[in-house]
């Protein structure tokens, strides 16, 4: 374990996850990973699987590219009765997206990836979080396209928006905006920073 906090390198284009860890105080620098991380799940790879892989894709990739830090890869979905839902590529898609959570219960996954470089081992976690989506009728759900809220976000909503019908039933509301907070600082506390 090293003598001073590690330099935390964010593996992620996301304003949302850059948000959240500068909110919460942490100091760190940004590395995207390569496009070629984003993947397609592979059959028969349950959701929370499915975001761990990306996770570490993501890690292993900026880990490659830096002199030394602790990398933070994460990656999150929405999943409805088995069926993930990524960002959605246009209005239509996220319409769907909608459509298909409006009235339900659904899942939010994160998979949490902290890799020491460089020559630390890689831990893999995953976080769920339970909510609840209210019925939206037709005209708050068109109004809420329209605003183009829905862009780059898993599920076609943004919890951070504060739209106030999508609700935590159980888990932590961080999870569901892109980064688990709780277990980034569980994670975080075993190496030392």
């Amino acid at each position: 374990m090293p003598d001073r906090p590690l330099k935390l390198v964010l593996a992620s284009q996301s304003p949302r996850r850059r948000e959240l860890l500068a909110a919460a105080g942490y100091e760190f620098e940004v590395v995207p990973p390569g496009e070629s991380t984003e993947g397609q799940r592979h059959e028969g790879e349950s959701p929370g699987e499915f975001v761990a892989r990306q996770a570490h894709q993501k890690a292993a990739d900026v880990a490659r590219r830096i002199a030394g830090g602790l990398v933070v890869g994460c990656d999150t979905v929405a999943e409805c009765d088995g069926q993930i839902l990524g960002k959605p590529d246009d209005e239509d898609h996220a319409r769907a997206m909608l459509e298909t959570l409006r009235g339900r219960r659904h899942h939010v996954y994160s998979g949490l990836c902290l890799w020491p470089v460089p020559d630390g081992r890689p831990t893999v976690e995953v976080d769920v979080t339970t909510l609840c989506m209210d019925r939206l009728d037709d005209a708050l759900l068109n109004a809420y396209l329209a605003g183009g809220q829905w862009r780059g976000k898993a599920g076609a909503f943004g919890y951070q928006d504060r739209i106030g019908w999508v609700h935590v039933v159980r888990g932590s509301p961080s999870n569901v905006v892109g980064l688990p907070m709780e277990l980034f600082e569980r994670m975080l506390a075993g190496y030392g920073s």
